[in-house]
C-alpha cells in the first residue's frame, strides 16, 4: 500500500481551492482560521461533493505514482483504478464514482463491492462453492455479506459504523460530563479504551475538551467500562445486522458459515472484544482479518492484479477518451 490517508480536505473559503488533503488536512480539523474549512467529500461510502472528490483522487493518484517528478509527468502515466463501493450503492452513485475517477486521470475504472473486496483481502475463498461470510465495519457503513462462487448471496448494510461510534462517544461526554470534545478526540478514545466485551482490568484515559457550562478548557478521566456502555447499543445493532443477513441466507451456505465462521474487516473490526461479543450474540465463530483496516484496499488490488480470476466480481469498467 503506497498511500493510506483519510478522505478529508481543507479548502480556502473564498476561492474554494484545495489547501491540504489527507493526513495534513486531518491535523487541521478543528484548528483552522475562518478562511479555511474542512470538507469530507464522501458520506456513507459514496460521493457527496463531486468536485472535491475529484481533487482528492487526483492528489492520491499523483502521490502514488510520484508524478511530482518530471519523469512521470513526461510519461503522463494513466493508471487503471478500482474503487470499492457499498453494496447498496445506486446506479447514479456508481456512475458518479466512475466519472470522478476518470476525471482524476484514470485510464480505466472498475468497481467492486466493498464486502467482496474485504473478503478477498482477508484471504477468503470467494470463488469456491461454499459460503464465506464477511462483516466489513467502515467509517460510514457496516456491511454483512455471505459470498459463494464469486457472487454475493445475501447482504445487509447499515449506517451504524465507525463514525456513529465516534458520535456516540461525543454524546456521552456531553451528557455525562458537560464536556464538548472534537471528532478526533472521540475517535482516539474509541480506539484506545473502547471495547465491546469486558476484559481484565479497567483502562482509563484523560480527556480534554471545553466545559459546556463555564466555556473554559477542562480535563476529565474516563474509563473503558463507561465507553463500552456508551457504545453497547451500536454493538447490538451490528449483531442484529449480521442476524438479518443470516436469516436470508440459503441453509447450505448458512451451515458453511456455522462451520467456518465469519470474518471481521474494516477499522471497526479492531474494537477490542468485538469478535467475542459477536460470537456470544450470534453463536458463530468470529475471526479478525490479518490486516483488517486495509482489507478492502488489499482485496481490490488483488482483484485488479488478477483479472482472469476475479473478473466476475467486478461490476463495470469505464475507459477515458
Amino acid at each position: 500500500i503506497l498511500v493510506n490517508e483519510p478522505t478529508i480536505v481543507a479548502l480556502e473559503r473564498r476561492s474554494n481551492k484545495v489547501f491540504a488533503v489527507g493526513m495534513e488536512a486531518r491535523r487541521m480539523d478543528g484548528r483552522t482560521a475562518d478562511d479555511i474549512y474542512i470538507c469530507r467529500p464522501l458520506k456513507d461510502g459514496v460521493i457527496a461533493e463531486f468536485s472535491v472528490t475529484e481533487s482528492v483522487l487526483s492528489y492520491f493518484i499523483d502521490k502514488a505514482l510520484n508524478r511530482s517528478k518530471s519523469f512521470w509527468s513526461f510519461l503522463a502515466v494513466k493508471p487503471r483504478v478500482i474503487v470499492g463501493i457499498p453494496s447498496g450503492a445506486t446506479q447514479v452513485e456508481k456512475r458518479a464514482v466512475e466519472e470522478a475517477a476518470i476525471a482524476s486521470g484514470a485510464r480505466e475504472v472498475y468497481l467492486i463491492d466493498e464486502p467482496m473486496a474485504a473478503a478477498i483481502g482477508a484471504g477468503l475463498p470467494v470463488m469456491e462453492p461454499r459460503g464465506c461470510m464477511v462483516l466489513d465495519i467502515g467509517g460510514g457503513t457496516t456491511e454483512a455479506a455471505v459470498i459463494s462462487m464469486g457472487g454475493t448471496v445475501a447482504s445487509m448494510s447499515s449506517r451504524i459504523a465507525g463514525d456513529e461510534m465516534n458520535e456516540e462517544v461525543s454524546r456521552f461526554f456531553r451528557h455525562h460530563y458537560n464536556l464538548l470534545i472534537g471528532d478526533y478526540t472521540a475517535e482516539d478514545i474509541k480506539i484506545n479504551i473502547g471495547s465491546a466485551y469486558p476484559y481484565n482490568g479497567v483502562k482509563t484515559t484523560q480527556v480534554k475538551g471545553r466545559d459546556l457550562i463555564s466555556g473554559l478548557p477542562r480535563m476529565v478521566e474516563a474509563n473503558s467500562d463507561e465507553i463500552r456502555n456508551a457504545l453497547q447499543k451500536i454493538f447490538i445493532g451490528i449483531a442484529d445486522l449480521v442476524k438479518s443477513a443470516l436469516e436470508i441466507t440459503p441453509p447450505e451456505l448458512a451451515a458453511d458459515v456455522l462451520d467456518r465462521g465469519m470474518m471481521l474487516a474494516g477499522g471497526g473490526a479492531l474494537i477490542k472484544g468485538l469478535d467475542q461479543f459477536l460470537t456470544r450474540e450470534i453463536g458463530i465463530p468470529v475471526h479478525i482479518a490479518p490486516q483488517a483496516l486495509e482489507s478492502v484496499a488489499l482485496g481490490a488490488g488483488k482483484a485488479l492484479a488478477n483479472m482472469s480470476i476475479f473478473r466476475k466480481v467486478l461490476f463495470s469498467s469505464r475507459t477515458s477518451r
